[in-house]
């Protein structure tokens, strides 16, 4: 018995059969386009090292996570990755030396903001996570290269800039700054080519929210009651910026020289520090922010203030010298070691604006507040460690970013 034309039982079964039609051309397309993206570019286009390694591996393509070889050169000169406005770039790093030179942290956590964020360069990174791993983490190691390079030259400037001001703390810089160079040897040799971004993002959020609650306690009165001698000197450096005095005559002078203590004064106040302490607290510093991609003036502001007691008119300059030591340390291990490149007409661009930041911070730094300059680092670090580690750990921003 057969089916006639328009009865129930016979449009029944035409639909079944035109939908198992439909099926099996998605399934073969889905099949056909797993197998298109597994196709890799098979050559390194151009690029050296292990980049250029990572991306002939890498699926060919013009989706997400693949490389298009014909699309226009962006980023490290990878086709298809973001091309960065260098007016922008420019604009952003005058913001990273500034901040930097002002609070003595929180530049590399900007230089990060900028290349993760504002330029793209963390969502491009990302979607390399399962069609290229190696690619994904070759990208993190260069964006994490590519944040050091801002700081260190923001350390220097800054360092010469306080040292000629008497605000920098150098023996202390010194001591931290030698156990910083063990810290960024050895963590890019360590971990280079091994961290996925999104990795490197939840941790990045982590250390920053982390440092943002213990810079909140000191704003309260019971850590300000701590920090009696640092605010002593505050306000006496603070007096003489408003009657114009000579600040450099009272600023840092070393009074005791010691293998187990180190004592210099302030506009009258004394500090003091253990050199070897100092030492082992510059390489434990320099190995965290040296792991995710910082500089790690965000650790030693509250090294400096909290263990140590400065105010944070001596605490940007003393920051800044133990950063530039950790920088050049672990920007060569980068290199050398796990393989980093770098996209110099990008880095370039950003020296200039960094150069341009840092020289303005230390004269602008003066006329504010010690108070407010801790407020600032605070609202900073927990909105950017916030946004960081539930994007880096759940896939979304909590707070817009």
């Amino acid at each position: 018995m057969g089916y006639r034309p328009g009865t129930e039982l016979f449009k029944k079964k035409w639909l079944l059969k035109v939908s198992l039609f439909i099926l099996v051309l998605l399934l073969g397309g889905l099949v056909f386009g797993s197998l298109a993206s597994g196709a890799p570019v098979g050559n390194t286009l151009g690029l050296e090292g292990k980049l250029g390694a990572a991306i002939a591996k890498a699926p060919a393509g013009t989706g997400a996570g693949q490389i298009d070889p014909n699309a226009p050169r962006g980023f490290l000169g990878i086709p298809g990755a973001p091309k960065i406005n260098p007016i922008l770039a420019f604009l952003w790093a005058v913001w990273v030396g500034w901040i930097f030179s002002t609070v003595g942290a929180f530049g590399g956590i900007m230089a990060g903001v900028g290349h993760m964020t504002v330029f793209g360069l963390g969502d491009y990174a990302k979607g390399f996570k399962k069609t290229a791993p190696e690619l994904n983490k070759i990208l993190t190691d260069c964006i994490r290269m590519a944040n050091q390079w801002l700081v260190g030259l923001s350390a220097a400037i800054s360092s010469l800039n306080y040292l000629k001001a008497k605000r920098l703390a150098w023996p202390l810089g010194l001591a931290l700054g030698l156990g910083s160079l063990f810290g960024g040897f050895i963590i890019p040799i360590i971990t280079g080519g091994k961290i996925s971004f999104s990795q490197y993002q939840g941790w990045f959020g982590v250390a920053v929210f982390v440092v943002g609650f213990f810079l909140l306690y000191e704003t309260t009165p019971r850590g300000q009651e701590s920090k009696k001698a640092a605010k002593a000197a505050a306000q006496a450096f603070e007096k003489s910026v408003k009657e114009k005095s000579a600040e450099q005559a009272q600023g840092i002078q070393v009074t005791k020289w010691g293998i187990g203590r180190i004592e210099f004064s302030f506009f009258g106040a004394e500090f003091g520090f253990n050199p070897i302490m100092a030492f082992i607290g510059g390489l434990v510093i320099a190995a965290i922010s040296s792991f995710i991609g910082v500089g790690g003036g965000f650790l030693y502001v509250p090294y400096l203030t909290s263990l140590v007691g400065l105010p944070m008119f001596v605490v940007a300059g003393t920051s800044a010298l133990a950063v530039l030591a950790s920088m050049i340390m672990s920007i060569a291990s980068y290199l050398n070691f796990a393989g980093a490149a770098v996209d110099w007409a990008l880095i370039g661009t950003e020296l200039i604006g960094i150069f341009i930041g840092s020289m303005v911070g230390p004269r602008t730094q003066k006329y504010i507040p010690d108070i407010w300059l801790k407020r600032i680092f605070v609202v900073l670090a927990f909105y950017v460690g916030l946004g960081y580690f539930s994007k880096g750990f759940f896939g979304q921003a909590w707070v817009p970013m």
